[in-house]
C-alpha cells in the first residue's frame, strides 16, 4: 500500500487533466538536459541540442541589469504589457530592423518567446480551428496550438526544396476550418530562409483568404550569404491587420536565460493578450526588461560578431556532414541549425544494432559517440537530425568527427 500522500503512477495519470497530460516534453530541452547530466557524470559529451548562442550576453546589457537591481523602481509591479519605455524602444527597433512601422499599443512584452507563442494562439484560436504548420517545425508550435483547442495541420517539406513550403502545398492543405498560418523564417529547426518574393506571395494568399498569419522572426538578424530576411506585414501591408509578429532578445543578443520576448499585432489582439498575461504572470521581471531595453536600443556590433562566428561554423558543419556516407545536409541560410537527412542510414547495422528511426539512431550516437543531437521526430519529420552549431569551433569539429567515425561503420 502506498504511503499517505503518495500516488501510484496510474492514479497520478488520472489526476492530471487530459489537456495538460497530452503535452509532449520539449525534445530539445530533454536532449540538452540528458547531455548535461552525462557531462556531470564525467563523460565528455558534446551537445548539438540546445538552441542558444554560446556567447556571453554583451557587457553593456549586463551592466544595465546590474544598475536596475539597485533602482527601487524595479522592485515593484510594473504594467503587465511591459515597461512603457521598452515598448517604445521595440517600436523604434522594429522600424530600424525590418521597416515595420507600429505604435506602442501594438506591443506586448512577454516572458520569452514561448509565452508570446502560447498567448497568441490562446487569443486567436477556438476549438475546431485549424492552423497550417509547415514541417519541420519548432517543437513548441503544435503543443501550443493544441492547448488552444485547435488542430495543427502539417504541411511537409524536405531537403529537395530547401525546406520551403510552396503556395500550392499551403492551398492544398487549406480547408473551411483553416484560420491561421504559422510562418517561421529564418527557420528553427532547418535554417531555411524564405526569399522575399515567396514571402510576399504567401502573404497575399493569406490576405486573400482572410487567414491570420503568425510570423516568428526571432532569428531575423542571423542570415548568411545572399539570404535576406523580410517581414511579411512589410511585404504585404494589407495583411497587417491579421498578422502577429513574434520576436525577442534571446537569439540576437545571447540572452536566452533573461526571458524577454514580445508580440506585435492589432491593438484589440494585444489588449486581449495583455488581459490574459495579467492573470498568467503579470509583468515580466523588471530587471530583465531593463536589460532588454539596453539591448534593443543599442548598436548591433555584438550581433555582427556573433553572426560572423555562426557563419564560419555553418560552413564547417555542412562540409563535414556532407562527407559522411549516407548523410546529406542542405546549406542553412539562417538561424544556427543544420538539418541533415540520415534516412539512408536507417536500417543499416552499426556496432551490432540496426536503428529503424532517427530517434533510435540519435540514441546510438549519444551512447557510442557521446554526441547529443535532436532527432527529426521532435520536429514532425522523422529521418533527420537537428544540430545546433551555436557551440565552440573545436567542440563542433570534434563532435562531427566522432559522429562521422561511428556512422561510417554502417553496413
Amino acid at each position: 500500500m502506498a504511503a499517505p500522500g503518495t500516488q501510484t503512477s496510474s492514479t497520478t495519470e488520472t489526476r492530471v487533466s487530459a489537456r495538460v497530460g497530452a503535452i509532449a516534453e520539449s525534445a530539445t530541452l530533454a536532449v540538452d538536459a540528458k547531455a548535461k547530466a552525462l557531462k556531470a557524470e564525467g563523460r565528455p559529451v558534446i551537445g548539438f541540442g540546445a538552441g542558444e548562442p554560446d556567447f556571453a550576453t554583451p557587457e553593456p546589457i549586463v551592466r544595465a541589469a546590474q544598475e536596475a537591481c539597485a533602482d527601487p523602481r524595479n522592485h515593484r509591479y510594473s504594467p503587465a504589457s511591459g515597461l512603457p519605455e521598452l515598448r517604445e524602444a521595440i517600436v523604434t527597433k522594429t522600424a530600424r530592423d525590418s521597416g515595420y512601422v507600429i505604435q506602442p499599443n501594438q506591443v506586448l512584452v512577454t516572458n520569452g518567446g514561448k509565452q508570446a507563442v502560447y498567448q497568441t494562439f490562446a487569443a486567436l484560436l477556438d476549438p475546431g480551428d485549424e492552423v497550417l504548420l509547415p514541417a519541420p517545425y519548432w517543437t513548441t508550435y503544435p503543443e501550443a496550438i493544441r492547448l488552444a483547442g485547435a488542430t495543427p495541420v502539417e504541411v511537409p517539406t524536405d531537403e529537395s526544396t530547401g525546406y520551403l513550403a510552396t503556395l500550392e502545398q499551403l492551398e492544398a492543405s487549406r480547408t473551411p476550418r483553416t484560420r491561421m498560418l504559422l510562418f517561421n523564417s529564418p527557420s528553427n529547426p532547418t535554417g531555411a530562409v524564405y526569399p522575399p518574393e515567396r514571402v510576399a506571395e504567401i502573404g497575399r494568399w493569406a490576405a486573400e483568404h482572410d487567414l491570420w498569419v503568425v510570423t516568428d522572426e526571432i532569428y531575423e538578424h542571423l542570415v548568411y550569404g545572399d539570404a535576406r530576411h523580410v517581414s511579411m506585414p512589410v511585404e504585404v501591408p494589407e495583411l497587417a491587420d491579421r498578422c502577429v509578429v513574434l520576436n525577442g532578445v534571446a537569439k540576437t543578443y545571447a540572452m536566452t536565460g533573461w526571458r524577454v520576448g514580445w508580440m506585435i499585432g492589432p491593438t484589440d489582439v494585444i489588449k486581449a493578450t495583455a488581459n490574459l498575461q495579467s492573470h498568467l504572470t503579470s509583468n515580466v521581471s523588471n530587471v530583465s526588461q531593463r536589460a532588454a531595453l539596453e539591448a534593443v536600443s543599442g548598436p548591433l556590433d555584438a550581433v555582427a560578431e556573433m553572426r560572423e562566428a555562426f557563419d564560419r561554423r555553418r560552413r564547417t558543419i555542412v562540409e563535414m556532414l556532407g562527407a559522411i556516407p549516407g548523410v546529406s545536409c542542405p546549406e542553412p541560410k539562417g538561424a544556427f541549425y543544420a538539418y541533415p537527412s540520415v534516412k539512408e542510414l536507417l536500417g543499416t547495422e552499426i556496432r551490432g544494432r540496426r536503428p529503424r528511426s532517427s530517434a533510435e539512431l540519435a540514441e546510438l550516437v549519444l551512447e557510442q559517440a557521446e554526441v547529443a543531437v535532436v532527432p527529426g521526430e521532435a520536429f514532425g519529420t522523422p529521418g533527420y537530425f537537428r544540430m545546433s552549431y551555436a557551440l565552440g569551433d573545436e567542440d563542433l569539429a570534434e563532435g562531427v568527427r566522432r559522429m562521422a567515425a561511428l556512422l561510417s561503420e554502417a553496413k
